[in-house]
């Protein structure tokens, strides 16, 4: 007996198989109205949908409302210390490697280089000669060494460091004192102005490790007696009276070797080192800081005084006391020096590039102890400390007429407290306008005031008043970087208070300015923060729109800066509405987001910015919407292909946006075809620039689909070619290996399975091409697996069978097409889809034979039996083939399996199988 296929009746099997359905009051997945009455929020509370990564935790604020202040403040004051820690010394002294790294070659002094020299000589002998160039170095430095490379100079360093250990555990304990002033006379050559913050650090590391190896052996001597036994155990806190006579005395004599060093500057730092054996002899070893502090302002040698001084706070917060007078003493010795340097006649520095370089070398100095002053201080010392530094009269009266240096201002403004700054705002401003001097750049101290106020706007004083004196400030300002610098820190608090009139003003000002100079990228990284605090405040594309001189300051922006800002705009736009229809809101971020395309092609290599700005691209595409007008947005579309050609996302929204806009011409005016036409014309066109062949088969078959619903037969047939065309390329391609492409494909040759019920025969190549084109491509695939082959072939025959059916599966669809005559009716049009599907039984019968897994064949045969049983029509061929599937499953799956059973029962009602098998 022939195949031949079962009459279907597919829309009385639909509505026998229908679940019931009822409509509903609300959506099931919304969110419930929240109750209007007050006795109703309680239970409210309890039935609300909550998501926990949103939910505000009540309980753990309540729980920490309830704490008493001082288990609060636990936590707080338990990490509060008393001084800067070593690790943070650590940091500070890697930070200044980093700023100021050595370079290849070190120019030196003869001074210097005898000490290089010197260390050229004999491991042995290195110490003999170190301590005779002690006695005489003038001897040494008769032969001068200009000029020596940085792995020279830190090595021999190095050397010195391990000469120092060695000799003190020989128990020569003069040789370690005399190495140790031989590194301190370095810290006194400053000819390598360059080198000498890098000098400093290594300098102080070598010579701090003569200061622990005394501490340690006084405490030695202070805890144990000759014979090793402990005579005495000293808490943390010891006290001079603590201190056994033996250490205190072995301690006095360091002291006295020390004052004999000659030089002043290498005695001050070799005391410094052993700042912390004072507390063996004195109950409060702060004492002899300011002695210290007074010995320094001896250093002639500006670069040399600055870093000595950080040396000398960072060994005063090794002393258990807190006092922090010397510490004022310090910065106002540092404000006369820089007063000095500024006097053509007192200073060395004559040029302003070397003062302003010098200035440059000292600032980390500067910067820490000013760290040191204000840490752990409470309001009544910042007070003091303010008073000290003479900028207040009292603490009445914190900031008056006076003036400071501009450096020393500047980490001032750094370390005070915000409350401080924000309730003397105004006073602050006087005081910064009186501080102008070359040591430091006047609008980076009104920068860092709008800063600090930022932190705490709602505190600020005469808010008004301050934004206008620094918009009188800033407008005296003819460079761009300065003017954008200050106005980007006060925009903040302009924004907050909504004083539109002063933001009018800063936007013309930065206009005027950006368009009469050439914009640097440090002008672009302030412009991009300025545009983006306004598109964060504002938020709404109207308004930014509407802003002065908005659009033409991002014009002559360009880079990355553009780009960031680009798409906020974007974001901004797209995150609004379901769709954006304004023309001149089209037009404008059409605009935007071409210049982010062109920037992004241009310059960005990071994928993931190609992907943002990509993905906003296409949602600004997607979102556009002309209304009825649909040519005009379909001259829209023809413009954004050309605008955003290298973007294959922005190209696939542009498809779908075609594709819908045909939809949309059907459905709401039944349009004239031509449009459709030109849409699919459209989609035609584009759909090859797509470099993804998997995206291009996806939507081919989508554009076949609406050619298909505007009766475009020839359209739909000429996209369906190219699908097999893409197919042919995806053929070649590595991608199919992976699961996850090739089962993409399976699904979209599934899709176009299902897209032959509607496509007509092709007269010229056969009613049967696109069946046979598919097996084809089936079996030449090495990369989809044999159940993949089984889901194609299965929707091959069961598409096979719609066709084949007198009366089609969407009849009034086909009518609305007016192309039933070419396909139904023809008995020849019937045999080749019978022909064609017996080829594919076979080929489904061979493929489960293949599998190799025992449970996945099982599965294979019965997907396949079931397909044909529901296909075709009883016969002994059927019968036979599907007597031997279900074997092919019993003996590879359970008697009880689910599947089985259900499939058993199905064929008993088809009649397929022999008589001893039905039962289930």
């Amino acid at each position: 007996m022939e195949l031949n296929f079962r009459d279907r009746d597919y829309r009385g099997e639909a509505e026998a198989h229908a679940l019931p359905s009822v409509p509903a009051a609300i959506h099931p997945l919304s969110t419930p109205s929240p109750p209007h009455h007050q006795g109703d929020v309680a239970d409210y509370g309890k039935d609300d949908f909550f998501d926990p990564l949103r939910r505000h935790d009540v309980k753990a604020d309540a729980s920490s409302k309830d704490l008493p202040d001082e288990v609060k403040s636990l936590k707080s004051l338990s990490e509060v210390s008393p001084h800067l820690s070593e690790k943070e010394w650590t940091s500070f002294r890697n930070f200044l490697m980093k700023r100021f790294p050595i370079s290849r070659m070190i120019s030196i002094s003869s001074m210097s280089g005898s000490i290089m020299k010197s260390a050229k000589g004999n491991e042995k002998q290195s110490t003999n000669v170190h301590l005779e160039e002690l006695e005489d170095p003038d001897t040494f430095a008769e032969e001068e060494i200009k000029v020596i490379s940085h792995r020279e100079y830190v090595s021999h360093l190095y050397e010195l460091k391990d000469e120092i250990n060695h000799a003190w555990k020989a128990d020569n304990r003069v040789a370690s004192l005399k190495l140790s002033i031989k590194v301190a006379r370095l810290l006194m050559d400053t000819s390598g102005t360059q080198f000498y913050p890098t000098l400093f650090v290594l300098a102080t590391d070598v010579i701090d490790t003569l200061g622990h190896l005394v501490w340690e052996r006084i405490i030695q001597k202070a805890k144990y007696g000759e014979d090793g036994k402990v005579i005495h155990s000293l808490p943390d806190n010891f006290q001079a009276s603590d201190i056994c006579t033996d250490a205190k005395e072995t301690c006095y004599n360091w002291f006295c070797k020390i004052a004999s060093v000659r030089e002043l500057l290498p005695r001050i730092y070799l005391e410094l080192a052993l700042l912390p054996c004072w507390r063996f002899l004195l109950d409060k070893p702060m004492d002899c800081i300011h002695r210290l502090v007074m010995m320094i302002r001896g250093i002639s040698d500006p670069l040399a005084s600055f870093y000595c001084r950080l040396y000398l706070v960072h060994c005063a917060q090794k002393l258990p006391d807190h006092s922090i007078g010397y510490l004022v003493n310090c910065i106002n010795d540092m404000k006369t020096l820089f007063m000095d340097i500024a006097s053509v006649e007192k200073s060395k520095y004559q040029s302003l590039s070397e003062k302003k370089m010098l200035v440059g070398l000292v600032e980390p100095a500067v910067e820490y102890i000013m760290k040191c002053l204000f840490k752990d201080c409470n309001p009544l010392q910042v007070g003091d400390i303010l008073v000290g530094l003479g900028l207040g009269r009292s603490q009445s009266k914190l900031f008056g007429n006076s003036s400071c240096s501009s450096i020393i201002l500047h980490h001032l403004l750094k370390e005070l407290p915000v409350g401080i700054i924000c309730l003397n705002a105004l006073d602050i401003l006087h005081l910064i306008e009186y501080s102008n001097d070359y040591s430091f750049d006047q609008s980076l101290n009104y920068k860092l005031l709008g800063l600090r106020l930022c932190e705490n706007t709602s505190q600020v004083s005469e808010v008004d008043i301050v934004i206008k004196k620094v918009i009188q400030v800033v407008s005296r300002y003819d460079s761009l970087d300065e003017y954008i610098k200050v106005v980007d820190a006060f925009a903040e608090i302009i924004l907050q208070k909504q004083m539109d009139s002063y933001l009018n003003v800063i936007l013309d000002g930065i206009f005027d300015r950006a368009s009469s100079e050439e914009i640097r990228d440090i002008e672009l990284t302030s412009l991009q923060s300025i545009l983006m605090k306004l598109l964060n405040h504002f938020g709404n594309i109207d308004n930014i729109l509407n802003m002065n001189h908005f659009i033409d300051i991002l014009d002559v922006m360009y880079g990355s800066s553009r780009n960031t800002v680009n798409m906020k705009i974007l974001s901004i736009a797209t995150g609004e509405n379901a769709s954006i229809r304004d023309p001149t809101t089209i037009q404008f971020l059409f605009e935007v987001s071409r210049a982010l395309h062109d920037e992004i092609n241009l310059l960005s290599k990071r994928d993931d910015e190609n992907r943002e700005a990509a993905c906003l691209i296409s949602r600004f595409v997607n979102m556009v919407d002309y209304g009825p007008d649909v040519e005009h947005h379909l001259e829209f579309l023809l413009e954004s292909r050309g605008a955003f050609g290298c973007m294959n996302e922005v190209k696939e929204t542009l498809v779908h946006s075609c594709n819908h806009l045909a939809i949309k011409s059907m459905r709401n005016d039944n349009r004239h075809p031509s449009f459709v036409k030109s849409c699919v014309a459209y989609c035609e066109v584009t759909l090859p620039s797509i470099s993804s062949c998997l995206k291009q088969l996806n939507l081919y078959l989508e554009t076949a689909e609406v050619a298909l619903m505007a009766g475009l037969v020839l359209h739909s047939e000429g996209l369906i070619d190219s699908v097999f065309t893409c197919l042919h390329n995806v053929d070649q391609l590595e991608e199919l290996q992976i699961l996850s492409y090739a089962d993409r494909v399976t699904n979209l040759l599934c899709k176009l399975c299902s897209l032959l019920v509607m496509l007509p025969g092709n007269p010229d190549q056969g009613v049967t091409s696109i069946h046979k084109n598919i097996l084809s491509f089936l079996n030449s695939q090495s990369g989809l697996t044999l159940g993949m082959k089984i889901k194609v072939l299965c929707g091959l025959i069961r598409s096979s069978a719609a066709l084949s059916q007198n009366t089609p599966p969407y009849h009034e669809l086909h009518k609305k097409m007016n192309n039933v005559c070419l396909f139904y009716g023809d008995p020849t049009y019937k045999e080749e889809l019978l022909q064609v599907s017996a080829v594919i039984l076979q080929s489904i019968n061979n493929i489960v034979l293949l599998e190799s897994n025992q449970a996945a064949r099982g599965y294979l045969a019965l997907d396949a039996c079931n397909c044909i049983a529901s296909t075709f029509s009883v016969c002994d061929e059927i019968s036979e083939m599907c007597f031997q599937l279900l074997n092919t499953a019993k003996l590879a799956v359970s008697v009880d399996n689910k599947y089985l059973k259900s499939s058993v029962k199905f064929l008993n009602e088809c009649q397929l199988l022999p008589r001893e098998d039905h039962t289930e």
